[in-house]
């Protein structure tokens, strides 16, 4: 009886079911209509406010190009990308309006293109407007703890509304790699849009490190401990992972700094026929004005490392490996050693890693002999470049690796990850001689260290001549040349 009396409810649950399927299907229907009847009225108004703006005053339509680059401010490498790629459109297209969405409401326009100067020595021809957004705090990765990859885009497509809703340009160019918010400018802001791919929001890489259980940056030890969160995770990576396909297939042209890059984009994106590497651009020709011969101007040998202070960079990898080279070498005479750290911070979590490094420099017992460089002068830069014998660099799968460029053109002995950019592009012998040396744990990178300070003056020279030789391609020119015609379609 009690058998009996289940089957009928769950007969009758399924016909209650199956009787809101057809409204169910009615109401979605009709909600999408709506949704797609708000979206093209939006865009009509856009349009139209876009055509108000675009009038210059004599009458003639003038062409706006945006970038969006809410940390335009920051100083790293990416920012130089997008003044070069200012500075070379403004060379092509002198009488476009330029736009710059950034996030950085603490200082004005002017503070940033002198600050741009300072730390790139480039300098724009022609004048640039900042659009100030107030919801930067979106797309922090402070403010999401956990599901930081969702969090961020879905923050990020709120302040590329944001954007939009101040000024609707006829051509936009993610510099940053928010790919979320190029759907939203291409259909809703009627836009031609491009993007510049420093770093895949999410890479297979990132997907084999959660697969294997390997505890990382970005894959926390309680997580590698549990098989169940793993696997959830997992399924969290390749649902954003296919969802981060579709946003970045949006794009009219889309723009790589490495092969590294590239091989991601194309297995995410699957776009490859508007997709191409563009190095981005490294100021060769100041670092190569450096006489090699001069290089040792004072009796202790200076490792320098640059980059911004953030987590991916691993510095604390340097100062354990520098406080292992101290230690080998303090059975034997040497020359004095000092480890140089030359970064920029963007906000109070970098501070903070800067804080935790002096601390952990401190439990090392080699404080004194390191130091903090924080958001320098480009000559001081330059400087310290010009002194140093080897130039340090950590990352694991580095995009690309502006420093290891500059330090190599500098003339320093590039000591860099085995992985990424350095791997593929960079640190590549150069008609079969050495330019560099490459290494993975802190014993490998303290080994190479002593090894290098090894070797003859003659033949640290050699290396230095080869690494000079080998630099040419990431020069500013060259990133002109390839940019412009890469982005030549979206002007079309």
């Amino acid at each position: 009886m009690a058998a009996t009396t289940g089957s009928w409810c769950l007969c009758e649950l399924l016909r209650f079911f199956y009787s809101l399927f057809f409204p169910g299907l009615i109401v979605c229907g009709t909600l999408c209509v709506c949704l797609v009847l708000v979206l093209c009225g939006i865009r009509l108004m856009l349009q139209r406010k876009k055509m108000s703006l675009s009038t210059s005053k004599s009458g003639r339509k003038q062409m706006t190009i945006a970038f969006f680059h809410p940390y335009c401010n920051a100083g790293g490498g990416g920012e130089r990308v997008l003044w070069c790629a200012l500075r070379a459109l403004q060379k092509k297209y002198p009488e476009a309006v330029y736009i710059v969405y950034t996030g950085d409401v603490n200082v004005t326009g002017q503070q940033i293109l002198e600050g741009a100067f300072r730390r790139f020595n480039i300098r724009l021809m022609h004048p640039v407007q900042f659009i100030f957004l107030k919801k930067r705090y979106l797309v922090e990765d402070s403010r999401y703890p956990h599901f930081t990859l969702l969090g961020q885009s879905l923050g990020s497509i709120f302040l590329g509304w944001e954007a939009l809703m101040q000024y609707v340009p006829d051509v936009y160019i993610d510099s940053m790699g928010y790919a979320f918010t190029l759907p939203l400018f291409k259909y809703v802001g009627g836009c031609r849009v491009g993007s510049y791919v420093h770093y895949p929001t999410i890479s297979t890489d990132m997907l084999s490190v959660v697969k294997n259980q390997s505890a990382g940056f970005n894959n926390a030890a309680f997580i590698t401990r549990n098989p169940f969160l793993s696997k959830v995770k997992l399924i969290y990576y390749y649902l954003f992972a296919f969802i981060y396909g579709m946003v970045g297939s949006c794009s009219d042209v889309v723009m790589v700094n490495s092969s590294w890059t590239l091989n991601h984009i194309l297995a995410l994106w699957k776009i490859g026929h508007c997709t191409d590497i563009v190095y981005p651009p490294c100021d060769v020709q100041t670092f190569l004005d450096i006489p090699l011969h001069e290089k040792q101007t004072t009796p202790e040998h200076l490792l320098v490392s640059i980059g911004q202070f953030r987590p991916e960079k691993n510095h604390p990898l340097q100062i354990r490996a520098f406080a292992k080279l101290l230690d080998k070498k303090a059975a034997e005479p040497h020359s004095p050693l000092k480890l140089i750290l030359i970064g920029g911070c963007r906000n109070k979590e970098d501070e903070f890693r800067v804080n935790q490094l002096r601390r952990l420099s401190e439990d090392l017992g080699v404080q004194e002999d390191v130091e903090f460089k924080i958001n320098i002068p480009f000559e001081e830069l330059k400087n310290y470049l010009s002194e140093a014998t080897i130039g340090l660099h950590t990352m694991r799968n580095e995009h690309f690796g502006i420093g290891v460029v500059e330090c190599m053109a500098a003339g320093t002995i590039i000591l860099a990850h085995n992985s990424g950019g350095p791997k593929l592009d960079i640190v590549v012998p150069h008609e079969g001689d050495i330019t560099g040396f490459l290494a993975e744990t802190e014993d490998g990178y303290a080994e190479t260290m002593a090894h290098i300070l090894s070797l003859s003056e003659e033949k640290r020279l050699q290396i230095r001549k080869n690494a000079r030789a080998s630099v040419g391609k990431f020069s500013d020119q060259e990133f002109e040349v390839t940019f412009l015609s890469s982005v030549e379609k979206l002007f079309k």
